[in-house]
């Protein structure tokens, strides 16, 4: 699976979050509840000062046992203390782009990226839905590296 190495600026990220892990048979229940709340319960309708509409998937405070799975959006504020902010670190991040279904395509490629040996930080990845499209979405990976 090719990628490309870029540089990224720090981002807030405003949203829901859980802590989940590869291990527990929840993962799939707790990361799709996530993007629940976030649009069919209004989340992401009274999140303040979007950069752009594309919904981010974030994995971060990783642990042997596990992370956090945030669900939520770019801001260029945090101003949802009722909410999750978290930071995406500023750093270098290998960039995966795939298209098609949105849950198919993004489970595919992390199966690809698990299997390859990236110098991972661990310190913040993050998938961006580039469009809403289910079936055809246009999706970005980052994979944080060292």
């Amino acid at each position: 699976m090719n990628y490309e190495v870029v540089h990224l600026e720090q981002k807030i990220i405003v949203g829901v979050s859980a802590i989940t892990g590869s291990s527990d048979p929840e993962m799939g229940k707790i990361i799709s509840g996530l993007w629940e709340k976030l649009y069919q319960e209004g989340i992401h309708a009274v999140i303040k000062n979007k950069v752009n509409d594309y919904a981010i998937g974030l994995y971060s405070d990783y642990t042997a046992d596990g992370y956090c799975v945030t669900a939520g959006n770019e801001v260029s504020k945090a101003e949802n203390p009722e909410l999750t902010i978290k930071i995406i670190p500023a750093g270098k991040y290998a960039k995966f782009s795939v298209h098609g279904h949105m849950e198919k395509a993004v489970a595919h490629a992390w199966g690809e990226i698990w299997q390859m040996n990236l110098d991972r930080s661990f310190t913040g990845d993050f998938e961006e839905y580039r469009n809403a499209d289910f079936e055809n979405c246009d999706i970005d990976l980052y994979i944080a590296l060292k």
